[in-house]
């Protein structure tokens, strides 16, 4: 058995055995003495004109011819070998875990069934020769009656359903575990560092490796649409799978090296990525708890600096509460309020000083406000990231999972190939 799948023929090599009773060629085996069996070419003697209806043979009657057997009773056989090749139409549903049932439709081709009844014998397939990438499961056979509106007459026809397995093993080893594998490595796309600059490259390459099996599995199927091979499915599954992927990525690349003068994250976004996203995934932000403790602030100090307010700058002490620390101490003047009118009236070159700290302090806190941003916005980006890598993984492993194994056959396949 040979199955054809890209032009839907079936090649079957097998023996037609046909028996009748042809009184004409009777003997009395006492009158001739030692002749039990007499052999005679189709040519001289009477042969029932069986043909393959549904052939596809260029010679439509691939049979050859050999000897009709004839004993004394007028009991005939003729068994006539040959490979037929017959249509077949090829159901690609659940490919590769498929079975595959094909009639061989015999019949006479100029007798009618008053002149010719066909009787059925069953299939003997104790002489079938095993096949590397099909199992025959069984050949039923049944005999059939057509009725014509210019007939009265019954036209009998034989019809033998040739039902087959596919053989798993080989589609699995070439097609199917390098898929699952090339849809597991679409998740290190979510796994790379966004800093790396392969992200996109990785999901790209994924994609184009996909393309190409699916290209393999379209040269050996049939220009059909009839139905959707499962393979094909599945490849069509990962392919979408890997797409938005790539989408993804280009999100998380956007929200890494988003500018942060180019505006604040949105509030709503802060809520659901960066607190309840977050949350649910078990992330926090880098040194979330690992703020160092701040010194108590001195009683005489009217404020206290803080990370939220690097510019801010203490008020000196009152010279009052220490009268000895306060002579000549310059540094303490310098960093006195512009509206006090001690300083206003004070030096210019102090006033200078402190004009230029304070431009410092503003420029700390700007550069600080920048890195913040970024990191957040650096964050936001790992977040979606790693949700992107639950997400996608609970995606491929359900659809590989329920895709492969809705095949009506799958068990059985796994049993008998795998096993």
């Amino acid at each position: 058995v040979l199955q054809d799948e890209k032009n839907q023929v079936l090649t079957t090599n097998i023996w037609l055995r046909m028996s009748w009773f042809d009184h004409y060629l009777q003997w009395n085996q006492s009158e001739h003495p030692g002749v039990k069996n007499l052999r005679f070419t189709t040519d001289q003697v009477w042969t029932p004109d069986i043909l393959l209806y549904n052939s596809a043979d260029d010679d439509f009657d691939s049979t050859f011819k050999t000897n009709v057997l004839v004993n004394s009773s007028g009991y005939a056989e003729y068994l006539p070998p040959g490979i037929f090749m017959s249509t077949c139409n090829v159901d690609v549903r659940w490919f590769p875990f498929d079975i595959q049932r094909c009639e061989l439709k015999f019949g006479s081709w100029t007798y009618d069934g008053w002149l010719l009844d066909l009787q059925m014998n069953d299939a003997d397939i104790s002489g079938y020769m095993p096949n590397g990438e099909w199992d025959l499961i069984g050949v039923p056979g049944a005999r059939n009656e057509a009725f014509y509106d210019c007939c009265k007459e019954p036209y009998p026809d034989v019809t033998f359903v040739v039902t087959i397995r596919r053989r798993t093993l080989y589609y699995a080893l070439n097609l199917l575990i390098p898929c699952v594998l090339l849809s597991s490595m679409t998740l290190l796309i979510f796994v790379l560092p966004a800093d790396s600059g392969e992200k996109i490259s990785l999901g790209i390459t994924v994609l184009l490796s996909l393309t190409v099996f699916m290209l393999l599995v379209a040269e050996i199927m049939p220009a059909t649409s009839d139905s959707v091979p499962l393979i094909g499915q599945y490849f069509a599954s990962i392919m979408i799978i890997v797409g938005m992927s790539v989408i993804a990525t280009v999100i998380v690349l956007q929200y890494h090296h988003h500018d942060p003068n180019g505006g604040n994250m949105p509030k709503w976004v802060q809520l659901v990525l960066l607190q309840w996203v977050a949350w649910f995934l078990r992330m926090k932000r880098p040194g979330e708890n690992d703020d160092p403790e701040r010194p108590p602030c001195a009683p005489h100090l009217r404020r206290c600096s803080s990370g939220s307010q690097s510019g801010s700058i203490p008020n000196p002490p009152d010279p009052t509460l220490h009268p000895a620390n306060n002579n000549g101490n310059l540094l303490y003047m310098g960093f006195q309020s512009m509206d006090d009118p001690t300083v206003s009236s004070g030096d210019p070159q102090l006033q200078a000083i402190l004009e230029e700290v304070r431009y410092m302090a503003d420029r700390f806190r700007e550069q600080d406000e920048t890195e913040s941003m970024a990191d957040q916005w650096k964050f936001a980006g790992a977040v979606i990231d790693r949700l992107c890598l639950v997400a996608f993984s609970v995606f491929n492993i359900i659809c590989t999972i329920s895709i492969l194994m809705s095949a009506p056959n799958f068990v059985e396949a796994m049993s008998k190939d795998f096993v």
